[in-house]
């Protein structure tokens, strides 16, 4: 035996470890199963923030359209407001204080050359409201405040041409003045197509937006309804005021009128205090039989009757004669729109105006009792 097979320690030989499964290769082109789920983290994180910057950008977007829109309707119902203003206060104003401040006496081409300049003005107004940026919302609005301002530039056109006649004599000139009172009409249409369409649209706009808190502003050319009555546009231009005025004012001599016969629905009345009883069913015919007492043709003669009874609202009529001969009677015609019950007694007065230079009175007015009996 050797020395070395009696060496009693023995060298075992180092175990092995395992060894570790080795992953399969990733097919060509395809990255393995670990940076597969890092990659699908990645792409939804930027699909989560994509969806995020789209939603920014949609309602960025939606919020700067819908400043856009308020801003665009805010700004319409302001330059609307600016533009009725301008009419109102520009040109409607002016026209009616040039009729109410002494123009009788002026020449009809001086007369003339002041309305068209105020039409001009009518004009502008006209040109500015059709050079809007008018929002979808507007439209209606719009097309209403165009006919309001057409009906006002109209009528300064058509009054301006009539005034010569106007300003004249005879049959014509009345005509005329009566054409005048006509025009008058288009600036009440005007306030109504603006107060009841042009206004209430605008509203509605701003309303269906949601935008609160602004002021429509409101807009009146005509400035009461005495200017739709020839007579007063025969007294404010001095044509028709009579033929025996010059240059606004009374010509020498008499002027006047009487009341010499009322007739109510066929029955002549007395005077008060005689009662006198008719039998009346509305509308009920009244003639007013006058006199010209003076020397001079006498024009827009206003002829007023008023039926007052007990406990009832006065009921009012009038007529406007166009002309009245010196020295003859006129019958003027009127219908009272009602009449009381049947056994009610009433008070009919019957007046009159004065006319240009006329001095008495007293036979301007005549007042009746009268007793309703069934018809």
């Amino acid at each position: 035996m050797s020395f070395f097979d009696d060496d009693p320690t023995e060298i075992s030989p180092r175990p092995r470890r395992p060894a570790k499964p080795r992953s399969p290769a990733a097919p060509e082109g395809q990255a393995p199963p670990g940076d597969r789920q890092t990659l699908r983290t990645r792409q939804a994180i930027a699909i989560g923030v994509g969806v995020i910057l789209l939603l920014i950008v949609v309602f960025g977007v939606k919020g700067c359209l819908d400043s856009a829109s308020e801003s665009a309707l805010k700004d319409y119902n302001r330059n609307v407001a600016a533009i009725v203003s301008d009419s109102d206060n520009q040109v409607t104003a002016p026209f009616f204080k040039l009729l109410s401040g002494g123009t009788a006496g002026a020449a009809a081409g001086d007369l003339q050359v002041q309305i068209n300049q105020i039409r001009l003005a009518a004009e502008e107004d006209g040109k500015r409201a059709n050079e809007l940026d008018v929002p979808n919302e507007m439209r209606d609005a719009q097309q209403n405040l165009m006919l309001t301002l057409d009906l006002r530039t109209q009528a300064l056109t058509k009054i301006a041409e009539l005034l010569p006649k106007a300003q004249g004599t005879g049959q014509a000139a009345e005509t005329a003045t009566n054409q005048i009172a006509g025009q008058m009409q288009a600036f009440l249409a005007s306030d109504v197509v603006y107060s009841q369409r042009t206004a209430p649209l605008i509203k509605q706009a701003l309303d269906g937006a949601g935008i609160i808190g602004q002021t429509i502003e409101p807009s009146q050319s005509l400035p009461g309804y005495v200017w739709l009555e020839p007579s007063t546009i025969a007294a404010a231009i001095g044509g028709q005021a009579g033929a025996g005025t010059a240059n606004g004012a009374a010509a020498p001599g008499l002027h006047g009128h009487a009341i010499t016969s009322t007739t109510m629905a066929g029955t002549e009345l007395q005077p008060s205090p005689a009662a006198n009883k008719v039998s009346a069913t509305a509308p009920v015919a009244i003639t007013v039989k006058l006199l010209n007492g003076g020397e001079h043709d006498e024009k827009a003669v206003t002829v007023t009757v008023t039926l007052t009874a007990p406990g009832a609202k006065p009921v009012t009529a009038k007529k406007v004669v166009n002309q009245t001969a010196a020295g003859t009677e006129t019958d003027v015609a009127i219908a009272l729109p009602s009449v009381p019950a049947s056994g009610t007694a009433a008070t009919l007065t019957v007046k009159v105006n004065p006319v240009a230079g006329e001095v008495g009175t007293d036979n301007n007015e005549a007042t009746y009792t009268v007793l309703f009996a069934s018809g």
